[in-house]
């Protein structure tokens, strides 16, 4: 087993390949899972050991390694999932007959739920711009679409004018792996772009930048750093004292959906999730707001506080 680690290099290298035109990942997935994959090649290179044929017992040991070095678990739990891709496709791709990772579980991370805002919060960010300014009009048009469509900020970004059908009332979305999906919008939010749309006009958009619906002073489409900057930023104009960026108005679209009755699967569809355990979060936000509702109003709880 503990032959030359030369192929290590083409494998990963297939593997990238095999990401980018099979699966068809963007490119900061596929350097996400880069990074989390050097942390395994560089310690079985350490090793002399191959990704063709380590052990389940090595990758056991590589596990311990990483809790030694100070990993934390939801890192461990990341790195963990990239490795099971991986030994995936070496299976499917004829590199080795077994997968050594279907017996390893992912250390336990405890529940994580994700910021919500109220659609008061979400007004209160809105209201703390001035829209007298070309930026104010379209920060607002920018938390409205997030907020009433639960675009992720790379889709946000991307968004084309040839993506919007506004009289129709909805948005093409080019999601993951270049999946499209037709996602509804909300007046409130074509009201919001409408008005962007006559300060835009008034801009010099730079050649080939022309077709995106967000752009700067400048003339060039927005950054997804740029839009985490401004919603931080309103948030804490709006004095709210949460861990926001773009994607919690993302989960507060689907937050707000659920609690309005919507079904799960018509969230996963509008959220573009592959798998509907990941829309499953939303079922414990829910029950986790629906408890405090309870412990706040229920006449039996008013006046003696959360037990």
């Amino acid at each position: 087993m503990e032959k030359g680690t030369n192929g290590n290099a083409d494998i990963m290298r297939g593997y990238m390949r095999y990401m980018k035109l099979e699966r068809n990942y963007s490119p900061n997935t596929i350097e996400a899972y880069g990074r989390d994959l050097a942390k395994l090649t560089d310690w079985l290179d350490r090793q002399q050991l191959s990704l063709a044929d380590v052990d389940e017992a090595r990758l056991h040991a590589f596990a311990a390694a990483l809790h030694d070095m100070g990993v934390g678990a939801v890192t461990q739990c990341r790195v963990l999932c990239s490795m099971r891709s991986l030994f995936r496709y070496l299976v499917a791709d004829g590199y080795r007959p077994d997968d050594p990772m279907e017996h390893i579980p992912a250390p336990r991370t405890g529940e994580h739920l994700p910021e919500v805002l109220t659609t008061a919060e979400v007004d209160a960010m809105e209201d703390a711009l001035d829209i007298m300014r070309p930026g104010g009009q379209r920060d607002r048009a920018i938390i409205e679409v997030l907020f009433s469509c639960g675009l992720r900020v790379s889709e946000l970004v991307a968004l084309r004018l040839s993506d919007l059908f506004l009289q129709e009332r909805y948005v093409r979305v080019a999601g993951k792996g270049g999946k499209e999906r037709l996602v509804p919008i909300s007046d409130r939010a074509v009201d919001e772009l409408e008005a962007w749309f006559e300060w835009r006009a008034r801009i010099n958009i730079m050649p080939g930048e022309e077709d995106y619906v967000f752009v700067s002073k400048l003339g060039r489409h927005l950054s997804r750093v740029m839009v985490l900057k401004m919603i931080k930023r309103q948030a804490l104009a709006a004095g709210i004292n949460k861990t926001i960026s773009p994607h919690t108005l993302r989960h507060s679209f689907a937050t707000a959906l659920l609690c309005g009755g919507a079904d799960l699967r018509i969230i996963q569809t509008l959220l573009g999730h592959e798998r509907i355990a990941t829309t499953e979060i939303y079922t414990h936000i829910d029950s986790t707001a629906l408890r405090r509702e309870i412990l706040e109003h229920h006449p039996r709880n008013i006046g003696r506080g959360d037990s």
